[in-house]
């Protein structure tokens, strides 16, 4: 068998060397060990993969793996360049690769063959037509074993010896399968290693693939089950580069001269994506970790496959610091960063922003890399342009500094490309949790918008710089001529999109106003319904929302719903009317509120502030839509010529009708004060109603006294009375309903007092030229007779009554003043009174409260049998029949005695009994009281004083009852006194009549019975 590799040379160098120095038989073994069970453990599918890559590039042609497990026996065969005598030395020479100037190659390091040692101890490769190579532990052992040099050491090791260093020709192989060029045979150790096989051979992935670029596929066959390992659905994105001289002095300082002599660089970023071209996670298959290119046990924790030169520390498993590493950290971060820019601009990209904490040094020194990139890299998409950049640079450093000077650069935003914007993080915006539809909408109001999909909270936004955007920061850039400039339809179209569950962050919302304005903040606004939407109200400063911008979501976030009533009852409407007689302009709100007035069905009187409305009268003058009169209205036939009030001009009441005036406040009929909840005080009850202070004194005066001001539920007055000229007709209006209301009397803490309207019309000449307090009705109570008037006929008596037309003598004094009215009419001498209607009316009088009344200063009396009007000087007040004869000379106030008292304090006059001491001066004879009186007068006295000339206080008397005594002179007196001692009075003349015929006894009783 020819040498074709020159194994015989190789064996017989490797066995002078360890015959000349034993030591390095066991460093041979020692580091072939270490690297079978160190370094390259697990790793025998990879460097098998990798040898199989390498000699794919060398011969320029597709690499393909096909990797076969027959019971113990597992088979690589691979396309390629075939084995030569360079690679058998390579593979029987630790760190001694021959592919060093091989740019390109995986196999750096020459110790990656090693790797079969842990599973095999008589591996064997060969090429298509050519010899094979082998190695065996078994021979290389027997070899070891008759040199006595090595006795030693092989006795010290057990008899183990390196498989890798003696080289022996093999036959050609004859199974090498179609369509490969290369076989290696690994017979398996033992089951254990059969297992460790199965297990790689199952742990194979696309990462393999993706490390190894030369290498297009795998196919693994494990006792017939076959699957194929493929690169496909994988993003890739590679870069690399040869280093200068230079760069290679300050970069490989401390590197192995190996190293040194290969100064290439490369590296890959890979991951897997979907259909859509989208990132998916890598598979389970693919470890986390650094591959160098194949796999480390350096963690990068990172949601992409990576894949570069670093230099590896001498465990094969690590990454070496050191300033080549530094260098190709930065790499690896661009090449990231080109990676995220080459895929899909999807919210996936964000799975692939790292965050800052990584599983291990060098995962975190390129996740720090990265996020030093990212947020200035056009990367994401966006709805919107971003915000020009704007600086203001610094003239610290000028020569000559201006302090003043300012200037700016603004850098104008890039323009979209075909796809649209593609914005960098830190110029990108976020808004949280809305929908494409707002975005859209509001993407030109919102620099570097994200489109929907974009999660606000991802943590990547953070990292990226991207600024998150509160839907109420959103409101807030709706501003500006952008804003102004959007039709109201645009408006609506936004409200339709804006959440529904977040109102507080609407609070600002711009809504467009159908005056042209655009105010802040729905709260305020009116939405106009049933038909007031066409209306031009653009005069009275309210902010009406245009009707193309109405939507129900201002109603939610504050907006009123307004009829055109609700509209009038506005109180920016109240004012533009308040403020109208002083407007330069009122016409246009005098036209808006009457078109108000108009479309809300106003009825005359419900407004009564409209009476302050500017119009336009006949006269071309501006007056209170209250001091206008309609011209063919009730009110303008009755009032006196020249008054204050005008008549509405003649195109107002074609443009809008009466019935529009009339609820304007323009006056049909007379002008009605109605306010609820009306304090009765000056301060409080002022309504410019003629003599309303005095009726506001008439009535507190009714009341008790109060600690506060009552209180009127609801106050009504009919104004303009003192105008009026023509009173029978006016009365027939203010006797009719409605305006009878206003005459009926208002009770205020329990007690009824007249209506301003009442009052004033009772004290005013309005029935007939006379006041209503100067007359009574017709037929009323007789005892009135000849004090008053009978009231003309025309009105019905309950309107007359509520006038103030008397009525009866108990309503008379039971009236505020009415006890003083009735003094005071008779004591006037053109009144004819009779007598039993001047008894009548003391005896009525009696009963007043004296504090009611001050003392007249006149008085109706009797005198000797007259009635007469007397100074109060003179008169007197009688309260006991028997005092008569002492006072006859002076007017007498007489009623029942028993009033005498009442009516003395109630008119401050004396009395009688206290202008005479009454006593008896003459002498008399004291006689027995005829028994048969008794039958009349069961308590009379026993006896009595019989005078020839009975004289009291010297004045001659008929009778007196003096000291429990009747002193009389005739029948007659006997009789009085007797009566009025036994407080029979009304029996007097019955005992006269006894006393003269006793037989009349009988008679006499039979008469008192009928009494």
């Amino acid at each position: 068998m020819s040498d074709t590799y020159g194994t015989d040379r190789l064996r017989a160098a490797v066995l002078s060397a360890w015959t000349a120095s034993p030591a390095r038989f066991r460093e041979d073994a020692n580091a072939e060990e270490d690297f079978a069970l160190g370094g390259y453990r697990d790793r025998l599918i990879v460097e098998l993969a990798q040898n199989a890559a390498d000699a794919a590039l060398r011969a320029g042609v597709p690499g393909v793996l096909r990797l076969t497990l027959r019971g113990d026996v597992l088979t690589a065969a691979n396309t390629g360049a075939p084995l030569d005598a360079t690679g058998v030395e390579s593979l029987s020479t630790l760190r001694a690769s021959g592919k060093r100037d091989e740019a390109g190659a995986a196999g750096r390091f020459g110790v990656g063959f090693a790797a079969v040692v842990s599973v095999c101890d008589s591996p064997s490769i060969g090429s298509r037509g050519a010899p094979a190579v082998r190695w065996s532990r078994t021979e290389t052992a027997a070899i070891v074993a008759e040199l006595p040099a090595l006795a030693g050491e092989l006795a010290d090791r057990g008899g183990h010896v390196p498989l890798l260093r003696l080289p022996f020709d093999e036959p050609p192989l004859i199974d090498i399968p179609d369509g490969f060029d290369t076989l290696v045979r690994l017979p398996l150790r033992d089951q254990a290693s059969v297992e460790a096989v199965r297990r790689m051979l199952a742990e194979a992935s696309p990462a393999l693939l993706l490390g190894l670029p030369a290498l297009e596929s795998i196919e693994i066959d494990v006792d017939g089950s076959t699957r194929a390992v493929a690169a496909d659905g994988w993003h890739v994105v590679s870069d690399s580069g040869v280093f200068t001289p230079e760069e290679v002095g300050r970069l490989f300082a401390d590197r192995p001269t190996e190293e040194r002599a290969r100064p290439f660089w490369s590296l890959r970023w890979a991951v897997p994506v979907t259909g859509t071209g989208e990132p998916g996670a890598l598979p389970a298959s693919v470890p986390p970790v650094v591959h160098a290119p194949t796999p480390s046990d350096e963690p990068i924790d990172l949601p992409a496959l990576l894949i570069a030169s670093f230099p590896m520390a001498t465990d094969r498993r690590h990454v070496a610091r050191g300033p080549l590493t530094d260098f190709l950290v930065e790499r690896a971060a661009d090449a990231y960063v080109r990676l995220l820019r080459e895929l899909p601009r999807t919210s996936k990209l964000l799975d692939l922003v790292p965050s800052l904490m990584g599983k291990g040094e060098l995962d975190a020194r390129v996740r720090r890399a990265v996020l030093q990139r990212l947020p200035g890299t056009p990367l994401l998409p966006a709805l919107s342009a971003p915000a020009p950049v704007v600086q203001t640079p610094s003239f610290a450093d000028e020569r000559v500094y201006e302090p003043d000077a300012e200037w700016q650069v603004e850098q104008p935003a890039p323009e979209p490309d075909g796809d649209g914007w593609v914005v960098p993080g830190r110029e990108a915006a976020v808004v949280a949790s809305a929908s494409a539809e707002l975005l859209d909408t509001v993407a030109g109001f919102v620099p570097g918008l994200l489109p929907a999909g974009w999660p606000a909270r991802h943590p990547a936004m953070t990292a990226l710089g991207v600024r998150r955007v509160e839907l109420a920061d959103v409101v807030d850039l709706l501003s500006g001529e952008a804003a102004e400039a959007r039709e109201p339809s645009w408006w609506r179209a936004l409200y339709q999109v804006l959440p529904a569950d977040d109102p507080e962050s609407l609070g600002a919302l711009p809504v467009p106003l159908t005056d042209g304005r655009l105010v802040r903040g729905p709260r305020g606004t009116l939405i106009l319904t049933d038909g007031g939407a066409e209306l031009d109200l653009s005069p009275l400063g309210l902010r009406i929302v245009h009707p193309e911008a109405a939507h129900p979501v201002l109603l939610r976030l504050g907006a009123a719903e307004a009829t055109p009533r609700t509209v009038l009852d506005d109180p920016l409407t109240k004012a533009a009317v308040a403020q109208s007689l002083d407007s330069p302009d009122p016409e246009p709100v005098a036209r808006a509120v009457l078109s108000l007035v108009e479309a809300s069905g106003l009825a005359p009187g419900e407004a009564p502030w409209l009476a302050e409305l500017a119009l336009r009268g006949s006269d071309g003058e501006l007056y209170p839509a209250g001091e206008l009169m309609l011209a063919e209205g009730a009110l303008a036939g009755l009032l006196e010529a020249d008054t204050h009030l005008g008549v509405a001009a003649s195109e107002l009441e074609e443009a809008y009708g009466a019935r529009v005036l009339a609820a304007a406040g323009v006056l049909d009929g007379f002008a009605v004060v109605h306010e609820p909840d009306v304090l009765l005080d000056p301060d409080d009850c002022d309504h410019d109603l003629d003599g309303e202070a005095d009726w506001l004194d008439h009535v507190l005066d009714l009341l008790p006294e109060l600690d506060v001001p009552p209180l009127v539920p609801e106050f009504l007055a009919v104004r303009d009375l003192e105008l009026v000229a023509d009173w029978p007709a006016a009365l027939r209006l203010l006797t009719t309903p409605p305006l009878r209301a206003a005459l009926h009397p208002l009770r205020v803490e329990g007690v009824e007092v007249p209506s301003y309207t009442a009052w004033w019309l009772a004290g005013h000449a309005v029935l007939g030229g006379r006041k209503p307090l100067e007359l009574r009705l017709p037929g009323a109570d007789p005892l009135l007779q000849g004090l008053y008037a009978d009231a003309p006929a025309g009105l019905d008596e309950a309107a007359l009554s509520m006038l103030g037309v008397r009525t009866t003598l108990a309503e008379l004094l039971a009236s505020h003043g009415g006890p003083e009215e009735l003094l005071d009419l008779m004591a006037d001498e053109s009144i004819e009174v009779d007598r039993a209607q001047l008894r009548a009316l003391w005896t009525a009088l009696a009963a007043v409260d004296p504090s009611r009344v001050a003392p007249p200063s006149r008085v109706r009396a009797v005198l000797e049998g007259a009635i007469v009007v007397a100074a109060a000087d003179d008169a007197v007040v009688v309260e006991a029949p028997d005092l008569l004869q002492l006072v006859q000379d002076r007017p007498l106030v007489l009623a029942s005695y028993d009033l005498a008292e009442s009516l003395s304090e109630l008119l401050d006059l004396p009395l009688a009994g206290e202008l005479t001491s009454g006593e008896v001066t003459s002498e008399g004879v004291r006689r027995d009281v005829p028994a048969e009186v008794r039958s009349l007068l069961p308590t009379a006295p026993g006896t009595y004083v019989e005078h020839e000339k009975l004289l009291v206080d010297g004045v001659e008397c008929a009778w007196r009852f003096f000291e429990g005594s009747v002193h009389c002179t005739g029948v007659d007196g006997l009789a009085r006194g007797l009566a009025w001692a036994t407080g029979q009075w009304n029996d007097r003349l019955a005992v006269a009549a006894l006393l003269r015929d006793p037989s009349s006894v009988p008679l006499l009783l039979a008469e008192a019975d009928l009494s």
